[in-house]
């Protein structure tokens, strides 16, 4: 490493104006070619994504600061099938709902490829909250700061930055060229291991809130000087993501200037990187970096001229994304590699019989620990009609007398007094004897809503799915049980 460091010394300081450029491909086709199978921006109501969160679950929070961060961000299931990623506003964020709902819109013309993108959102009341699809590959700050089995390889280190770069040059050409704290957090990946870039950016946490929520050490200076976001100010924040991707380290842009003034460039470079890049990767990175930091902001580069210089630098272009990062992939996974219970292995056969016997065994021992509050005029004059009900429900599901069962079971939940998943469970197993999937699926997700990390719900979430011909989105739901219950365990 020391001769590699020793010509970059010699050979970083050329001007980057002068500096070869290769001509990059056609982003406007290449980056907006996957937004075509994705639905039409639109307003969803609140109890949609109460239902698709399971009641805004804790067990759901995805984003970075979980219940204490000001606006949450939740993972959940539009109708038991695309996977959603929710963020909800604090509720004096956006106190104008038109004003949110004409911001959201704007952004959710926005299509690629290279974008989280946003699929809708909520203006109902005081509660405001937007819908975008769902990254489930974890953030760049998780594979660059927080590694568990590997650091990022060089080529996906290079290959993250360019598609970075072709999101923000995407976003500029459809005149949405601001975007608010970009930083690691902000770059998610897709199913594919591919990065992309949060569109919840897009937009600020607030009408009239800072553009930068993280440590001033890494802000524009433009922004501290004028409480303003400029397309500038974006271009210095992909200079400090430059930094990380370089460093792997999360250093503040002026320690990384003094650094590459004084040539420091052990200190630059993250060490697990030793041998993957040649000096001219590493010179061209380094000054891309240089430039996007300088303090005056006609002296960055802009977003074009960001991707004519990183496109020359791909490596292994054919190589997939989730083969550089030695993540299974997302959408290929084989049942096969699942660790099922009996009742999952039912599900994922749809032997409805061995759902049924499993389920008659295991009675209410799941519903040990669900809330039911209820005044003593409630036990005294209505529990006992109701638990009546409930019992012959039970007799009729012992006895696969299913109509009976609905018919019962109904009773019981149309009552209210007592919240019980094992009988939307039952219930809903009692539907699909009935041949009546979609009722089947309503129920799954209603103990879900009841019991989050319950994994049955789950697993007969996916034989609903499959009954209703849903295959990958069944599959997607006996992994999410088989995780649960692993986790259990």
């Amino acid at each position: 490493m020391g001769s590699r460091l020793s010509k970059l010394r010699t050979c970083c300081w050329g001007s980057y104006n002068n500096a070869t450029v290769l001509e990059a491909p056609d982003v406007e086709s290449e980056v907006n070619s996957e937004g075509d199978g994705l639905p039409v921006f639109q307003e969803y109501s609140f109890e949609q994504l109460r239902l698709a969160t399971s009641g805004f679950a804790v067990e759901n929070i995805v984003s970075e600061h979980g219940e204490k961060a000001p606006n949450v961000v939740y993972k959940g299931k539009l109708d038991a099938q695309r996977r959603i990623a929710v963020k909800r506003f604090n509720r004096a964020a956006w106190p104008d709902p038109r004003q949110f709902l004409e911001e959201a819109r704007s952004v959710g013309q926005l299509r690629s490829q290279r974008l989280a993108n946003l699929l809708g959102c909520c203006a109902e009341g005081e509660e405001r909250l937007l819908v975008a699809e769902y990254m489930p590959n974890d953030t760049l700050a998780k594979h660059l700061f927080h590694w568990e089995a590997q650091p990022m390889k060089w080529p996906m280190r290079l290959r993250v930055v360019l598609y970075l770069a072709q999101a923000l040059e995407y976003c500029t050409n459809k005149g949405r060229a601001l975007y608010h704290d970009l930083n690691a957090y902000r770059v998610l990946f897709d199913d594919e291991c591919n990065p992309r870039l949060s569109c919840f950016g897009l937009m600020k946490n607030s009408h009239d809130g800072k553009s930068y929520s993280t440590n001033l050490a890494f802000t524009p200076p433009e922004y501290l000087r004028t409480g303003r976001v400029t397309p500038e100010s974006v271009i210095y924040s992909f200079g400090t993501l430059l930094v990380d991707v370089l460093s792997g380290k999360h250093i503040p842009p002026s320690h990384a200037l003094d650094l590459i003034r004084d040539r420091n460039f052990h200190m630059l470079t993250d060490s697990c990187l030793e041998g993957q890049f040649s000096n001219e990767d590493g010179t061209e990175l380094v000054r891309l970096a240089s430039r996007c930091l300088q303090y005056e902001q006609r002296e960055r580069p802009n977003v074009k001229s960001l991707v004519q210089a990183l496109t020359p630098l791909q490596k292994e272009i054919d190589v997939p994304s989730y083969v550089l990062m030695d993540i299974p992939r997302g959408g290929a996974s084989s049942l096969e590699l699942l660790s099922l219970s009996p009742l999952g292995d039912a599900c994922s056969r749809m032997d409805l019989t061995a759902i049924h016997e499993i389920l008659e065994k295991v009675g209410y021992k799941d519903d040990e620990g669900t809330t039911n509050e209820l005044s003593f005029q409630m036990w005294t004059n209505q529990m006992q009609e109701t638990l009546n009900t409930k019992k012959k429900g039970d007799n009729a599901f012992r006895h696969k007398d299913f109509n009976t069962a609905i018919e019962c079971y109904t009773q019981f939940i149309d009552v209210g007094t007592m919240v019980s998943p094992t009988v939307f469970g039952r219930r809903c197993l009692s539907y699909l004897m009935s041949d009546m999937p979609q009722q089947a699926l309503n129920d799954a997700t209603q103990a879900l809503v009841i019991s989050p990390t319950w994994p049955t719900a789950f697993y007969l979430q996916a034989a609903a799915l499959s009954a209703l011909g849903m295959e990958n989105e069944a599959r997607e739901a006996l992994k999410d049980g088989s995780s649960l219950e692993s986790k259990k365990n």
